[in-house]
């Protein structure tokens, strides 16, 4: 068994490793100022970016939730992995050789790294498999429904053997035991023993949102088989089909370009998307859409801005209007747009493709109807509008559609259009919107409305359906946007962010001057004060990693938020100046401070005591001159 990374290869290892990229592969991130970035936190679901990411220093803040640290810390949070894990993973990314204090090698058993490996092991049995003279099934399969062979390696499909044990087989001489292959659910236990959990299917890889394979979707081909048409991997420790989507991982940087996302029902249908050009297309494994689901797309998406666009595309048939219904359910989870793309004919997809090509399959998603539109088609349908009481019924059942309808500017239009499908006046229309929405605020928060919060950002405020109570005030946690926002906190907080975001461009001379100022605020004073013992240890700037251990355990999340809230907008060529102004303002400060404190002593002091008096007038033209060097004159 491996031992102890050596702390010089951890140290090399995060100082390589770009933290955007690690956090990107996850959240969608933006411009935040300079040399600051910020998405939606992947640690709690929220409206507006709280999340802030400062790649120089390596570090990430969320200022909704409190989730701070380092690129380990967001791995072991975000995939559940030990630290040892999260440093033999970003080794691997940048292909850097680690040792350990034993002289071992690179430990391979922990469990979730040998379920990934035993996931990717699969994939590759599985692809080599599909070229097989047992796999002709499946490849015409493919073949049947537009799919070539280069389409089969580009998502990875392949062909599970008819076999109880040759994935078994082929694992174990892997090296991987029977325990770990029942833990990844490629095998299931029977009385006899293990067994192939699939056999004789079409299998997708299903990867999240970084690439690594969790699981499989496995599709029944042969007329013996009396399993379900799509088997999928049960739970495990890396596959939770409630967070994943089949196709994010080739999708991701489409949608983060794009801000669209097409939400298609299965496999197929992501392949033929994507084939087509429509490349931002994703699918669930198994389960209907849900909240989870919504949280993991609002961060790809950046979800923030409500410029967005979420396109569902249904069958036209019974089903794909419930699954139309449930969306609406969850739509009001999203700031961006929502649509419904159903093609006139009802295929989906896949058969749209073979049918009519490529480009019906782009025209399909151009022509999208907005989802309330098409909710509002729904529901009145189900009325016979040739009654009085068809009508009645009709008007109190849509009513409410539009009175949830978060564009208050698209209310009225919508509120006409309705009139017009149920030929009511427009006041009588307009009466039945405005009384739902009012017995709907009335009536609590439903699933669709308990999205909207209020949060405070960085200093900046995003109110959601109301303010927030005093309770939450208590409960959640420290922000420095809470500090009191008078100038002398101002400086000192801008100062010490200077300090620890910059600290080779303010310099080691103006930094020790700065850890010797007085603050009035207790908390920063305790950040001032890591600051100052850092640098008296011998260190030649103020290290965040260093000044987080310094600190008292309380302080360190006050630190870390320092490190990453943004610095105002200003230029590269602005940045110095700034930087070195708001320090030097403060050192300003100091001395203003002791240049007074001078003065009151040298209006109390004989001047008989000529020896005492001569030697504060020599303190107080020496004050004159730091401050003239300060400021340039």
């Amino acid at each position: 068994m491996a031992g102890r990374i050596r702390q010089s290869d951890v140290d090399e290892v995060k100082a390589r490793t770009n933290i955007a990229d690690i956090v990107g592969d996850h959240v969608s991130l933006k411009s935040a100022g300079v040399g600051s970035m910020k998405g939606l936190c992947p640690f709690h679901d929220e409206r507006s970016p709280s999340f802030h990411v400062r790649p120089a220093l390596g570090y990430y803040h969320c200022f909704g939730c409190g989730e701070s640290g380092d690129a380990y810390t967001f791995l072991q949070r975000m995939d559940h992995v030990s630290f040892t894990e999260a440093v033999e993973r970003l080794a691997g990314r940048l292909g850097y050789e680690l040792h350990y204090e034993d002289g071992g090698q690179a430990s391979d058993h922990g469990n979730r790294a040998r379920l990934l490996a035993a996931n990717q092991a699969a994939s590759e049995f599985f692809l080599e498999r599909l070229g097989s003279p047992e796999a002709e099934v499946g490849r015409r399969f493919l073949g049947e429904r537009g799919f070539d062979a280069e389409a089969a390696r580009r998502f990875g499909v392949g062909f599970a053997p008819k076999s109880w044990d040759a994935l078994t087989n082929h694992l174990k001489g892997r090296g991987f035991s029977t325990e770990e292959l029942t833990a990844s659910g490629l095998v299931s236990q029977g009385d006899r023993g293990v067994y192939d959990r699939f056999r004789g299917r079409l299998v997708w890889p299903i990867r999240d949102v970084t690439g690594q394979t969790v699981g499989f979707g496995a599709r029944r081909l042969l007329d013996d088989d009396k399993g379900p048409k799509y088997l999928n991997t049960p739970e495990t420790a890396v596959y939770h089909k409630a967070q994943v989507l089949y196709g994010l991982d080739l999708a991701k940087r489409d949608i983060s370009k794009s801000h669209r996302v097409v939400v298609v029902e299965g496999y197929t249908d992501v392949m033929a998307c994507h084939l087509a050009g429509v490349t931002t297309a994703i699918a669930t494994c198994g389960t209907s859409f849900g909240v989870d689901h919504i949280k993991v797309l609002r961060r790809v998406l950046g979800d923030d801005s409500g410029g967005g666009e979420v396109v569902f595309t249904f069958d036209g048939d019974a089903a794909g209007q419930q699954a139309a219904m449930r969306a609406f359910g969850e739509e009001q989870r999203f700031a961006a747009q929502t649509f419904v793309a159903v093609a006139p004919d009802g295929l989906d997809p896949c058969d749209l493709r073979l049918a009519k090509g490529d480009a019906a399959v782009r025209t399909l998603v151009e022509s999208r109807t907005p989802l309330f539109e098409f909710v509002l088609r729904h529901t009145i349908e189900r009325y016979d509008l040739e009654t009085v009481e068809g009508r009645v019924g009709a008007l109190r059942a849509a009513a409410p559609v539009i009175a949830e309808i978060r564009d208050p500017a698209l209310r009225p239009g919508y509120t006409r259009e309705l009139a017009r499908m149920l030929g009511v006046e427009l006041g009588e229309a307009t009466r039945a919107v405005r009384q739902a929405g009012s017995q709907g605020r009335g009536g609590g928060s439903s699933p669709r409305s308990e999205a909207a919060s209020s949060r405070t950002v960085a200093g900046e405020r995003t109110s959601g359906q109301g303010a927030a109570t005093a309770a939450d005030a208590a409960t959640r946690p420290f922000s420095i946007a809470d500090l009191p926002n008078d100038p002398a906190t101002r400086l000192e907080r801008d100062a010490l962010q200077a300090m620890l975001q910059y600290p080779d461009e303010v310099g080691i001379d103006l930094l020790r001057h700065a850890v010797d100022c007085r603050f009035t605020n207790p908390s920063l004073s305790v950040v001032r004060d890591g600051d100052a013992s850092v640098l008296a240890a011998g260190a030649e700037a103020v290290r965040v990693d260093l000044v987080v251990d310094e600190v008292p355990q309380p302080f360190a999340g006050v630190v870390r938020q320092l490190a990453v809230a943004p610095i105002p907008q200003r230029g590269n060529a602005e940045l110095s100046v700034y930087l070195r102004g708001v320090v030097g303002a403060l050192v300003d400060r100091e001395l203003l401070r002791q240049k007074s404190e001078l003065l009151g002593r040298l209006q109390r002091t004989d001047r008989s005591d000529t020896e005492t008096y001569a030697a504060l007038q020599r303190g107080l033209v020496e004050l004159e001159r730091e401050r003239r060097d300060l400021r340039g004159d």
